[in-house]
């Protein structure tokens, strides 16, 4: 029977995931996969809970608020490959000594699409001393319109992820101001499942750490344009250039890991973000809500990269 595995929405910074896919990774490791996508983000836990899905690559913030939500909830996150904030501040005008500070005299048009790259945003100008609530800051919209409205001069700063970055640097209506990659560590997608679906697949889960283990192995030997080939795929609409470009971008900023497991640092980070930002009370202990076992496992046995053309 195969392993159901659910995207939370579709997006560059999952390439790690798409990659294993379309590379055959899993098969290579003697699994099989159904590949399905989560109707909203905020379904994508749910469907876990229900049993209509097995695992589901997406924010340990999910397993984190729904654990919050239901205190019997069992998400447990067990392999990482967006170790870093995706996301980026890009302004109407070059601003190459930017600080944070220089948000409080623009408007600023913050992601709409997932609370966490606002909450992780705001911790970082918590953390400089400034008041989050200080700033002009547009909501509620998603980010291709802030990216239309900063293209029109409507704002002077919008958050986005690739390929919106890619897109406005190419049209020259945006410079880049502010990779959140850059403070470091912080935990963005992994997989996550049920415990007791841990237990009872634990062999073919274990198999499915592996593949993404030797994807990242790949990937951190891969071009932008190799990887760019890999997904295609589940990116059409992409120019293939804009999608290499992209990609080498998140690369060079170190989003995605160099093996599977999940940092206590970048737990600790996004915790501490989404406790600040009001989402959370408070964050479950990382021994109870990450199983870096697999990932372990993984490294130990010295595996080799999957074996792709690089490019």
């Amino acid at each position: 029977m195969p392993i159901v595995l659910q995207e939370t929405l579709r997006g560059l910074l999952y390439a790690p995931f798409y990659a294993a896919l379309s590379l055959g990774a899993y098969e290579q490791e003697g699994v099989e996969i159904r590949f399905t996508s989560a109707p909203t983000p905020a379904d994508s836990a749910r469907r876990l809970m229900t049993g209509e899905v097995d695992v589901t690559w997406g924010g340990p913030m999910r397993v984190m608020l729904t654990r919050e939500q239901d205190p019997s909830a069992d998400l447990v996150c067990f392999g990482e490959a967006v170790t870093r904030d995706p996301f980026f501040l890009v302004g109407r005008r070059p601003n190459p000594g930017f600080a944070l500070r220089d948000l409080l005299d623009v408007t600023l048009a913050s992601t709409s699409e997932v609370p966490t790259p606002w909450l992780c945003l705001q911790e970082d100008l918590r953390r400089a001393g400034i008041d989050p609530e200080a700033l002009r800051r547009v909501t509620g919209r998603g980010m291709a319109e802030n990216s239309a409205a900063l293209a029109r001069g409507e704002i002077d700063v919008v958050q986005v992820f690739q390929p919106f970055v890619e897109e406005l640097l190419e049209s020259g209506a945006g410079h880049i101001w502010y990779a959140a990659a850059g403070r470091g560590h912080t935990a963005y997608t992994c997989f996550y499942a049920r415990r007791g679906t841990l237990e009872r697949r634990r062999e073919e889960l274990r198999r499915m750490v592996r593949a993404l283990h030797r994807t990242l192995g790949w990937i951190e030997a891969a071009s932008g344009a190799a990887i760019a080939r890999a997904v295609q795929a589940y990116f059409p609409q992409v120019p293939l250039a804009r999608l290499a470009a992209a990609l080498a971008r998140n690369k060079a900023v170190g989003i995605w890991g160099k093996d599977a497991r999940l940092p206590r640092s970048g737990y600790d980070r996004l915790a501490a973000s989404l406790v600040s930002g009001g989402l959370i009370r408070s964050a479950p202990p990382f021994e109870e809500t990450v199983d870096n076992g697999f990932a372990r496992e993984a490294i130990a046995a010295k595996l080799p990269p999957l074996a792709a053309a690089t490019g």
